[in-house]
């Protein structure tokens, strides 16, 4: 008989899939109606023969869960909160880790959704959870700081404080974490696994992402995910590309001292003023003639102070600027040769020179690349929620990003939400003090969070044999 054992199971297994079809076509469930399913069918992830870890999930019921989530966000009153935040958050921006009462805001949401967090994180980080508490882990990100810039924006909810500016998104991305904090929370019995929910200080300056990581934020987390409102897209446009999709970035600055003298008597004078020219003009050889042309760097120096008096040589001058590249070789090497190239021509010239990289102050980014596989799940994702005719693959930029040190870690993925709106002036880049966001992107930014990591986690759940 052990012959026909495998035989007797298979016909077993049929017949018992097969029941379960014939009585699925009397039961009453919704096609959208994802408690309905799991009322009905168990484990909406789950296909039939999953149990046994031989299926994984189909995309029809991913697709589902998606809209079952892009349904939540988009409720009027989900909406309408999601828009308080956010203008609650824009009325009262916060430099790089003094962002307390964003912060403070933050928690006193999660406590009255009875989520549980850890405070103070790098300063004012917070890190929340949602799920099991068992593995898989899964990580959504938010960055909180404002910039130093005067809103010239004249609407109702614009900043009260002088010379700050959320000119850059960041109190939507706040929102829409929250957001998906609320509707993962109402859908926690779908977790097979748990969410990280990471509000971090001090993207613009201050490396906060990597002081996080210091203090713990990733710990047992397997993948991350964050994104970012750009007005190049139209509203609910979602793009991304795997790879490198943000260069790492470093600063510089360099004093060159020489001896002051009159001008009319340069002979009697040490010119710094000629070895800061000559350093400028050497450093843009490295790019044209040392760099491969196909591997795309930036150097460029952005200041030259010295001196006050037309008819006087300077004791000494002050050039700075930056270093852009999509490899940790090549900024290195940049780096390296920015500080020969300056000490050189200095020597040279017969003064000499002291170049700082700011590497004490947490200055230097590598480049934000993303993992393919966890790129793969965001567009599967996206496209469930907005349909692939919005999706962009969208090009590497010279731009730096301190998620970028999540991205060192473990496997991520970063992409961008399109918030672009003419009819409302919702035009301008990233720190301009015209810049403005279209709110309409909030309930969508929030179900992308959320469906990416109910999703994740259900696809990612731990595979258990029910039989040999």
């Amino acid at each position: 008989m052990d012959c026909y054992r495998p035989f007797f199971l298979m016909w077993a297994l049929f017949n018992t899939l097969w029941v379960g079809v014939l009585a699925g076509a009397n039961m009453d469930c919704p096609l959208g109606d994802v408690e309905s399913l799991v009322n009905n069918f168990g484990d909406p992830y789950e296909s039939p023969i999953d149990n046994f870890g031989v299926a994984e999930a189909t995309d029809d019921v991913g697709a589902h869960v998606s809209q079952e989530i892009l349904k939540a966000a988009n409720l009027p009153q989900n909406v309408e909160w999601l828009k308080s935040i956010r203008r609650r958050i824009h009325e009262h921006p916060e430099l790089a880790y003094e962002e307390f009462e964003t912060s403070k805001l933050i928690r006193q949401e999660l406590d009255s959704m009875s989520i549980s967090y850890r405070y103070p994180m790098a300063k004012t980080g917070v890190v929340a959870s949602i799920g099991t508490g068992n593995p898989p882990f899964v990580a959504l990100r938010a960055d909180m700081d404002a910039l130093p810039i005067q809103e010239a924006v004249e609407w109702e909810h614009k900043s009260k404080i002088p010379g700050r500016m959320h000119a850059c998104g960041h109190d939507a991305h706040v929102t829409m974490l929250v957001g998906a904090a609320k509707i993962l929370q109402q859908r926690r019995h779908y977790l097979q696994g748990t969410v990280i929910l990471i509000f971090q200080p001090a993207e613009e300056s201050g490396a906060g992402a990597k002081k996080m990581i210091e203090e713990g934020a990733l710990e047992n987390v397997e993948a991350i995910f964050a994104m970012h409102v750009s007005s190049y897209y139209p509203t609910h446009v979602i793009g991304s590309k795997p790879g490198p999709l943000l260069a790492g970035c470093g600063f510089f600055k360099a004093v060159i001292t020489g001896k002051g003298g009159h001008a009319a008597i340069p002979q009697h004078s040490i010119d710094p003023v000629l070895a800061g020219s000559a350093s400028v003009v050497s450093l843009q050889h490295l790019v044209s003639r040392e760099a491969n042309p196909l591997d795309s760097q930036v150097v460029s120096v952005a200041a030259f102070n010295g001196g006050g008096a037309l008819n006087v040589i300077p004791d000494s001058v002050t050039i700075g600027g930056t270093f852009r590249a999509f490899s940790n070789d090549s900024i290195y090497k940049l780096r390296q040769r920015i500080e020969e190239v300056i000490l050189g021509q200095a020597a040279v010239h017969r003064c000499t020179a002291v170049v700082d990289f700011f590497e004490k102050e947490d200055q230097f980014y590598p480049p934000t690349i993303n993992d393919k596989v966890m790129n793969d799940h965001v567009l599967r994702v996206a496209a469930d929620l907005v349909g692939s005719k919005n999706l962009k693959l969208v090009p590497p930029m010279m731009g730096a990003e301190d998620f970028s040190f999540y991205t060192e870690v473990i496997p991520a993925a970063f992409f961008y939400i399109g918030m672009r709106n003419e009819a409302i002036g919702s035009i301008h880049s990233g720190h301009s003090p015209s810049f403005m966001i279209d709110e309409n992107v909030l309930p969508i930014g929030a179900a992308m969070h959320a469906a990416i990591a109910e999703r994740y986690l259900n696809e990612h759940k731990p595979r258990t044999k029910q039989f040999n």
